[in-house]
C-alpha cells in the first residue's frame, strides 16, 4: 500500500527539512535515551497503553502449545499478559530499556499469579551482552512497537541480537509504524533527527518504517520473511474532532 499524500502533506514533510534536530542534541537524545522512557512511565504509569487483544487475531502462532516467547520492549505487559491469560501452556520472558516499565510487570506479574511463568528484566537489545537472564532458547519473540524506538543505524543490530535468543526456525511477530503514517505527517519543524526519524516533545523517538526496507533489515539480520504488510487502521481523536488512517507495517520474521 502507498500511501497517497496531498499537496499540503508534501508541503509539511518539506517544512521538517528546513529546520532538523542539531547534531549536538540528536547525540543527547541517543545518550539519554533510557531517562527518556524512565520519565515516560514514571508520569504515564500503567495507564498510557491498552492490553492488546488483538495479537492472536493477527498472529495465530500465539496459541501454539507450550509456547516459550519473550516480549521485548514490553513497557507494562500489555502484549504479554493476554498471552499469557489466553493460553495457558505459555510462558517466557519481558524485557525493557526502563527498568520502571519492567517493575510494573513485575508487580502485575505477582498481582495476576503468574511469577512462574513470566520473567522481567531490563535490557538494552543493541548491546551483546543483553540476554545474560535469558536461560533457554524462545520459539517467538514479539516487536510491536519497539524498533521504531531505537537508533535506525542499530536495528540492524537489534534484530542479529534477537536472532540469538530464538531456537532454529523461531520467529518474530513485528509490528510498528509505517512511512507517511499521520504521525509521522503530523511532526513539526525541529523534530526531524534523520530521514523518517523524529524527536517527540518527550524526548523519546520514533522511526516509520517502509516496507521494502524493513525486509532488507530482516534479511541482513538473518531472518527470512514470511508475511508482510503495511496495514491501515482508522481512528478517531474526539477531544480534536479528528478521523484519520494509520498506516502500520506488520511482519512475520522466521530466523533462518
Amino acid at each position: 500500500m502507498q500511501q497517497e499524500l496531498s499537496e499540503a502533506q508534501l508541503e509539511q514533510l518539506e517544512k521538517q527539512n528546513k529546520r532538523m534536530v542539531s547534531q549536538f542534541d540528536a547525540t543527547k537524545l541517543e545518550r539519554e535515551a533510557r531517562k527518556h522512557w524512565d520519565k515516560f512511565y514514571m508520569r504515564n504509569t500503567t495507564n498510557f497503553f491498552k492490553d492488546r487483544h488483538w495479537t492472536e487475531r493477527e498472529f495465530p502462532e500465539l496459541t501454539s502449545e507450550n509456547l516459550k516467547i519473550i516480549e521485548l520492549g514490553c513497557g507494562v505487559g500489555n502484549f504479554i499478559f493476554p498471552i499469557l491469560q489466553a493460553n495457558g501452556s505459555a510462558s517466557g520472558y519481558s524485557c525493557d530499556f526502563s527498568q520502571r516499565a519492567v517493575d510494573f510487570v513485575k508487580e502485575r506479574s505477582k498481582k495476576d499469579g503468574l511469577e512462574e511463568r513470566l520473567s522481567a528484566f531490563t535490557a538494552d537489545l543493541t548491546v551483546d551482552d543483553w540476554i545474560q537472564n535469558v536461560t533457554e532458547k524462545c520459539d517467538l519473540a514479539s516487536l510491536i512497537f519497539v524498533l521504531s524506538a531505537i537508533h535506525p543505524d542499530k536495528h540492524v543490530i537489534a534484530l542479529k541480537n534477537i536472532a540469538t535468543i530464538l531456537k532454529p526456525n523461531g520467529k518474530v511477530i513485528f509490528r510498528d509504524y509505517a512511512e507517511n503514517d499521520h504521525a509521522m505527517l503530523r511532526f513539526k519543524p525541529g523534530t526531524k533527527i534523520s530521514d523518517k526519524f523524529y524527536a517527540r516533545h518527550d524526548g523519546t523517538r520514533s522511526y516509520f518504517f517502509g516496507k521494502e526496507e524493513f525486509t532488507k533489515i530482516a534479511e541482513t539480520a538473518g531472518f527470512n520473511v514470511e508475511a508482510i504488510e503495511v496495514c491501515e487502521r482508522s481512528t478517531t481523536n474526539v477531544k480534536e474532532e479528528l478521523h484519520v488512517k494509520r498506516l502500520f507495517l506488520q511482519a512475520t520474521l522466521i530466523k533462518q
